[in-house]
């Protein structure tokens, strides 16, 4: 199982950079965690928008969906007839995105399968189940499994035990870091800190920890420093262009 990461950024885009997206391959099969601003044309830098296999979306807001328009648009109007796209999303979280052109121009490009959270699933090689994690909009978080290799993805989340659960034992868990050690009170219910990220790690065991959705202005070695204070594995922060494989 390889993951690349084609945006990181939590809420907005920095100058040059991407929100949430990433794409995570297995046995020639390409998958897509998340398509939020900007992500498209990092993608189309590596890949065809055809080349796309399936879209999972952890939640509705637009720094982790707007870019799925943008996409549908390159496989409808690019020319050649491509087969719909499976798109995997929580009930109602794609309405708006969906819902930018007009009626019809989009509908053969997809197939959207609105999934219960909290069950599992196959998506192509992978076996994937879902868990939802406290955030101001239903959420999503994903493990995926392919070949004895385990991935974990957070998507947004306030602090739960939750994220231990989804995450045991895997050979990596990217999780959202918005803030290296403090979150704000208003937030504190929906995002989570560095330090806490590091903490749910070590109580899931996992191998690695990847650090992602920093808000703009976070220093990575600050959020690196506050996650290795609960957690004694392999940390990084994820950065546009990064590539783990995880054999």
């Amino acid at each position: 199982m390889r993951l690349t990461v084609l945006g990181s950024c939590g809420a907005w885009p920095e100058a040059g950079q991407a929100c949430s997206g990433y794409l995570v391959e297995h046995d020639g099969f390409r998958l897509l965690l998340d398509l939020g601003y900007a992500v498209v044309p990092r993608l189309l830098a590596r890949l065809s928008a055809g080349q796309v296999d399936a879209v999972f979306i952890s939640h509705g807001h637009p720094d982790h969906c707007a870019d799925l328009n943008p996409l549908l648009r390159a496989r409808v109007l690019g020319g050649d007839p491509l087969p719909p796209l499976p798109v995997y999303a929580p009930p109602g979280a794609l309405d708006a995105v969906l819902a930018l052109d007009r009626p019809g121009m989009l509908d053969d490009g997809y197939v959207l399968h609105e999934i219960t959270i909290g069950s599992a699933m196959d998506i192509g090689p992978f076996r994937a189940r879902t868990r939802l994690l406290p955030h101001s909009r239903p959420n999503a978080g994903i493990r995926l499994t392919a070949a004895g290799q385990v991935l974990a993805y957070t998507g947004d989340t306030g602090p739960s035990a939750g994220v231990a659960d989804l995450a045991r034992g895997a050979d990596l868990l990217v999780a959202e870091a918005s803030y290296a050690d403090q979150v704000p009170e208003d937030l504190a219910d929906s995002l989570s800190s560095a330090g806490q990220q590091g903490r749910q790690a070590a109580a899931a065991g996992v191998r690695r920890l990847l650090l992602t959705h920093l808000m703009p202005g976070t220093d990575p070695a600050a959020a690196q420093a506050a996650a290795r204070h609960g957690y004694r594995g392999e940390v990084g922060v994820a950065a546009a262009g990064l590539v783990l494989d995880m054999g």
